[in-house]
């Protein structure tokens, strides 16, 4: 993330371009595979659908699951995509068959899985449940390796670092710890707060620093899609870009509004470097990494922001709208 000198290009506004309409209840995910040719999107309607990404044209509809879907990852390959439910399981699908086959269903949490992630060789999956556990699961065989009692409340992200052998985890119990991947020992605890709740937490695509959301308020009560609600005055919720290899954090990004709902964030590195997060006052925002500044608010949805996705090599973004919205929308920045 340091500067290298070079002045940063200059920023191109984003624009919408269509929306997309393929689930009846509110969408929970939103993710381009890795080679930029699909979109998939999960909804609690219990599907998910594969777009794809070129004619944003919906392709397959993945049915399976008996209850609502609230997390998506590719693999590598983008061969396969796994999804986490409310069923208590996780499946593993072909994107790529005629129909979306499922080829298996990891099961072994006691309560709904909340968030999940492929490791970068894909032989590996790692989930984070309401169960506060994680698990991480050998993808050939369907074996659970390690179950880890990592939480003392419900697991809200989970995801494996550039080469696959640390996993940085979330949860509202207000801790974000550090993983080894091949033992499954807590090698770092880089929050344990306690109060705010960690709603979010990513690996930079560099693999040096952390990206945590944190939700400044107390856990009342269990409703509604998150099961999860916070109350107060005056709630915000923080992007901080943390470097734990020293515990500091390095920048804060604020602006957006978050209440209630797990909102993800993510990192646009097509053209420049920012960070991208959705919004329950029914926008996407981006910041400029370095400079920390709000760069531009997308507007449009008609719901909460729940999720966005940046295309890996092109400067266009997804995002996804909760039930009074449904929709994908796709903005793109005009060449």
């Amino acid at each position: 993330m340091a500067s290298s000198g070079q002045e940063a290009p200059p920023y191109k506004p984003y624009r919408h371009v269509k929306s997309l309409r393929g689930h009846e209840g509110a969408l929970s995910c939103v993710k381009f595979s890795n080679d930029g040719t699909l979109l998939a999107s999960a909804s609690l309607d219990k599907t998910v659908v594969i777009w794809s990404s070129d004619t944003l044209s919906l392709l397959h509809r993945l049915v399976g699951h008996s209850e609502g879907v609230s997390d998506l990852a590719w693999s590598s390959d983008s061969h396969y995509i796994c999804s986490a439910s409310d069923d208590r399981t996780l499946r593993i699908w072909d994107a790529l068959s005629p129909g979306g086959e499922c080829v298996k269903t990891l099961r072994g949490h006691s309560d709904f899985v909340f968030c999940v992630n492929f490791n970068p060789q894909s032989n590996l999956i790692v989930s984070g449940s309401f169960d506060d556990s994680i698990r991480i699961w050998e993808v050939k065989t369907g074996k659970c390796l390690h179950s880890i009692r990592a939480h003392s409340m419900p697991v809200t992200s989970v995801n494996f670092n550039r080469d696959g052998s640390l996993i940085v985890s979330g949860s509202h119990d207000g801790s974000c710890k550090i993983w080894d991947t091949a033992s499954g020992t807590c090698l770092k605890t880089l929050i344990d707060d306690k109060v705010p709740a960690v709603s979010f937490a990513k690996f930079s695509p560099n693999g040096k620093f952390i990206l945590v959301a944190t939700l400044n308020d107390t856990l009342v009560s269990c409703i509604g899609y998150c099961r999860l609600v916070f109350s107060g005055k005056g709630l915000t919720l923080e992007n901080k870009l943390w470097n734990y290899s020293n515990g500091k954090f390095l920048k804060v990004y604020t602006g957006h509004v978050n209440k209630v709902y797990c909102l993800t964030s993510t990192f646009s590195v097509t053209n420049g470097k920012y960070i991208v997060s959705g919004s329950e006052d029914h926008c996407v925002y981006l910041w400029d990494l370095q400079q920390k500044n709000m760069v531009q608010k997308l507007e449009g949805h008609t719901d909460t922001v729940i999720s966005v996705s940046c295309h890996p090599f092109e400067n266009k973004i997804a995002s996804a709208g909760l039930q009074n919205d449904g929709s994908v929308r796709i903005w793109v920045q005009d060449t």
